[in-house]
């Protein structure tokens, strides 16, 4: 049994085994859960590969991949960069659709994973724009015509917000993911114990049971919208490290 609406999200290590360093490890669910979520994604992409005929599958992976090709050619530029923001957005796609299913387990609520994840693109995105513009990188954080008194500031101001992007593309990700989730267990919860008193009251909460039916949908399409919004973000910041924009 949950009891508590962010139990959902507690982090429990299943599995744990020391090394030779007398270091300990351990399989959390949210290790067995990744896994799983990679396992799903080759699965679903290795049924259609080297088919004429395709499968149940070919339809949403073939729409979903062109979706993800027009957004990145236009936010980004080029797509060169396709395959790896492709990959992304099906792990966090079937990701968020995994954390859908009951007593399943979100992984993209983990603030390890969306953070990790978030980092990852921030860092890898920087070396990108260093290693082709070099010390002009730095043109960055000063806007063109900028009073020379105010550089000092601007400068802050702006590298500040350059940092805040390794941050906010992952907690963005893992707030809609928690704040949905908790929601729909307390509405859950609350439907059940008015279900429990008697039948007249079971007959009338049947009203608002429609309305978490259809919240529930809504999560279902929180799932896809977040994991397109994450592909604009990091397209945009690979366009932004391309073109100092």
């Amino acid at each position: 049994m949950i009891y508590s609406p962010l139990e959902q999200f507690t982090v429990v290590p299943l599995l744990g085994f020391s090394t030779l360093l007398n270091s300990s490890w351990s399989l959390t669910n949210v290790g067995i859960y990744t896994f799983i979520l990679v396992l799903l994604v080759l699965l679903i992409h290795s049924t259609i590969s080297g088919t004429l005929t395709g499968s149940k599958w070919s339809l949403p992976v073939e729409t979903s991949y062109d979706s993800v090709s027009v957004t990145v050619k236009e936010q980004s530029g080029n797509t060169i960069y396709l395959p790896l923001i492709y990959s992304v957005f099906c792990l966090l796609l079937v990701g968020n659709l995994l954390g859908n299913v009951p007593y399943g387990y979100a992984v993209t609520s983990s603030a390890a994973v969306a953070l990790g994840l978030s980092v990852t693109v921030f860092v890898s995105v920087t070396v990108l724009s260093v290693w082709i513009h070099g010390i002009h990188f730095f043109a960055f954080f000063v806007p063109a015509g900028t009073p020379l008194a105010l550089v000092p500031i601007l400068v802050l101001i702006e590298f500040i917000s350059y940092l805040s992007r390794a941050v906010s593309l992952g907690l963005r990700l893992a707030s809609n993911i928690v704040s949905g989730h908790t929601l729909l267990h307390i509405l859950s919860s609350f439907l059940l114990g008015l279900f429990k008193k008697s039948a007249i009251v079971a007959m009338i909460t049947l009203v608002p049971f429609a309305i978490f039916l259809s919240l529930i949908g809504l999560e279902f399409a929180v799932s896809f919208i977040q994991s397109y919004v994450f592909v604009i973000l990091m397209s945009s910041y690979i366009r932004d490290a391309r073109e100092l924009h």
